[in-house]
């Protein structure tokens, strides 16, 4: 069961509840506390992770404006949006509050109306950016879940396809993380420019994190799409080895045993999953089969794609041969 989001409000001992600040909690239907303890507010914010905390500037004063320099300076805790109540502030108290990390300041000066709005906008920024992947900037798992949700809802032939390089694990060991970060993002930029470009809108690309990413398309254009980002992998990606290793086609790398072995280049395994044949209820039936395509891809050499063709007769049951092997040329 879930349970709404929670909002926070710190304000002095004795403080009314601010009419904007009661009509939103009622019109979201989200819980509301008022608090005058500025470390209670702290302690609940690390245990709970409201969805806002207001502020009323003028009477908390500078415990006010440490709050929100403690919360805004741990990661764990920056991404909760806090808005600041003021009246008639003065511009140095405004820089005050800003340079503290408040995330919005509603002041008298603004009509109601504009102080709903900017408050509905400042619940839309934070949700959109606590669904995006620090790294890439693309959708995070819940956007994935949401995008699946919404193609599972319509009536189109859809594609869901895994993306996972190999080898990576290797590359980190031989180079740095700080060049497997920079492989991540090559990889996202092609997912998204080749999907994008082929697509536009009707193509979405999510990242799981790592080096593992969900790309969604029409089931018609997954030979084309795919053969695609196959291509442009292979092309980019020897040129972040260095010169010997990319002449050699491979590097020695110790397995877990401490014995030396050939590691190839990197690779691009897809696991695709379709609903031509079959037919999902929920976003994990699809994340499930992915994940067994993504790693049955991963055991054929080089890059390539596979798409599940299995058949579901009642209750689900799985039918055929295992998936069959697809390139860009067709099946195989």
């Amino acid at each position: 069961m879930r349970t709404r989001p929670t909002i926070l409000f710190f304000g002095p001992v004795g403080a009314a509840m601010p009419d904007l600040v009661k009509r939103w909690a009622e019109r979201k239907e989200f819980p509301l506390e008022a608090h005058t303890d500025a470390a209670q507010v702290e302690s609940i914010v690390l245990r709970g992770h409201p969805c806002l905390l207001f502020i009323e500037a003028g009477p908390t004063g500078s415990s006010g404006i440490g709050l929100v320099h403690r919360l805004k300076s741990d990661p764990f805790t920056a991404i909760i949006p806090v808005l600041i109540l003021a009246g008639s502030p003065r511009a140095e108290e405004i820089q005050e509050w800003f340079s503290a990390g408040a995330d919005e300041i509603l002041t008298s000066a603004f009509p109601v109306a504009e102080q709903e709005a900017r408050l509905e906008l400042l619940l839309v920024r934070t949700q959109r950016d606590v669904s995006v992947h620090p790294s890439t900037r693309m959708p995070g798992t819940t956007e994935i879940d949401r995008e699946i949700r919404r193609r599972l809802e319509g009536d189109q032939e859809f594609a869901v396809c895994y993306a996972d390089l190999d080898h990576f694990k290797e590359y980190n060991d031989r180079y740095s993380y700080y060049d497997g970060d920079r492989v991540i993002y090559i990889l996202s930029r092609i997912l998204h420019d080749v999907v994008k470009g082929l697509l536009g809108s009707r193509g979405f690309v999510g990242h799981i994190g790592g080096d593992d990413f969900i790309f969604i398309i029409a089931a018609s254009e997954i030979s084309t799409v795919c053969g695609e980002c196959l291509s442009v992998f292979d092309t980019l990606i020897p040129f972040q080895y260095n010169e010997q290793d990319r002449r050699a086609g491979y590097f020695f790398g110790k397995d877990r045993r401490g014995q030396l072995h050939r590691v190839p280049l990197m690779t691009l395994s897809v696991g695709i999953v379709t609903n031509r044949h079959r037919r999902f209820n929920h976003p994990a039936e699809v994340s499930e089969l992915a994940t067994e395509m993504k790693s049955y891809a991963k055991t054929l050499p080089g890059s390539v794609y596979v798409v599940d063709r299995r058949q579901s007769r009642s209750g689900d049951e799985r039918t055929g041969t295992a998936a069959q092997r697809e390139s860009s040329t067709g099946v195989r």
